[in-house]
């Protein structure tokens, strides 16, 4: 093989990435139409072999589909996740901005909400943590309950701060990310992220209930670290 060669597999790889970038950078819905086969094989200049193994990986994967016929060629299926938070992949719809930057605000007030919470926090305050902590934990088998439990923790310890403004901005980037999603999946294989997820939850709400706030510095780091983009 020469030395600038690629092997078949990895340009159809690389083929299966572009695509799929694009359907998430433009925010395609599912039905969208990215075109003909041989426009495709044109566009992306490699064999029908390579493309046909390309729309293999993005068919296993659920993200396109291909239509025979005059009217037919390669669409969206399912648009790719957008964030994955904690062993959870997520979908929004009708947002103006990317749903990660969302992520990226509740994240930064995340980090600012318990430290300040572990000084303020009410025995009130405490309990509807660990109501919102055990429905999180009971949410084995379900990604939205899973997240929507994940948001009520992390609203109580918002509110558990009496920071008044911030509180109502950290309301509304909850509100927004309720209300356009429309899709969450557990990732494969992600048992262990999930429990480690878990326990930083528990950890964060025990350092909160025991004023513990050399514990509290460390799960905050540890916390930052459970939000990743996908690409």
């Amino acid at each position: 093989m020469p030395a600038d060669a690629t092997p078949r597999s990895s340009r159809a790889q690389q083929v299966a990435a572009e695509i799929e970038a694009r359907i998430l950078a433009e925010r395609l819905p599912a039905g969208s139409r990215l075109g003909l086969r041989t426009e495709l094989i044109s566009r992306f200049e490699v064999s029908p072999s390579v493309m046909n193994e390309a729309l293999g990986i993005l068919r296993e994967r659920d993200l396109i589909t291909v239509r025979p016929g005059p009217n037919g060629g390669v669409f969206v299926a399912n648009p790719p996740p957008q964030v994955r938070l904690g062993g959870v992949d997520l979908w929004h719809q009708g947002l103006t901005v990317d749903p990660e930057h969302l992520f990226e605000a509740r994240a930064y007030l995340d980090t600012l909400f318990p430290p300040v919470a572990l000084r303020r926090a009410s025995p009130e305050d405490v309990r509807a943590m660990e109501w919102a902590l055990h429905d999180m934990q009971a949410a084995t088998d379900d990604p939205h309950a899973y997240l929507a439990a994940n948001m009520r923790l992390h609203l109580a310890i918002a509110r558990a701060s009496r920071i008044e403004v911030l509180v109502g901005l950290y309301q509304t980037i909850v509100s927004i990310l309720s209300a356009t999603l429309t899709k969450a999946t557990y990732v494969e294989g992600s048992e262990e992220l999930r429990r480690h997820n878990l326990e930083v939850h528990s950890n964060l709400v025990a350092a909160i209930r025991e004023q513990d706030m050399v514990a509290m510095e460390k799960i905050v780091a540890l916390h930052r670290q459970d939000m990743v983009r996908i690409t």
